[in-house]
């Protein structure tokens, strides 16, 4: 992410106030096609819907830490905070944790570099 634009097309020179919800996970190898159709088709479009917007997918290749990193973006804490709060959060994060071991979710505030 940086200073020409962000995930809806906004500017990213003031992030001040932005949060940053980062799941991190191991992809179960037996359920990897499940997992994709899940992301792509009803989480990713359902915490969008709720106010957050996806703007990192990373694959770890290669160490000892979860192979994915997803990352999401809220305008704010308490957008962040409604959002980790409901249960329509709580519904997607434990059927996502059907096809995922390891799962680890945070909130942080929004940088203008990588973050794990």
């Amino acid at each position: 992410m940086d200073s020409r634009g962000g995930g809806n097309g906004r500017p990213m020179d003031n992030l001040q106030g932005y949060v940053k919800v980062l799941m991190n996970y191991d992809i179960n190898p037996e359920s990897s096609s499940e997992y994709y159709k899940y992301m792509l088709k009803k989480m990713v479009p359902d915490l969008e819907k709720l106010g957050l917007s996806m703007v990192e997918a990373w694959h770890t290749g290669w160490g000892e830490y979860p192979n994915r990193l997803v990352a999401f973006v809220a305008e704010n804490r308490d957008t962040a905070d409604r959002v980790m709060q409901s249960e329509e959060f709580s519904e997607l994060e434990e059927k996502l944790q059907e096809f995922v071991s390891n799962y680890s979710c945070r909130r942080v505030p929004l940088r203008d570099h990588f973050q794990f």
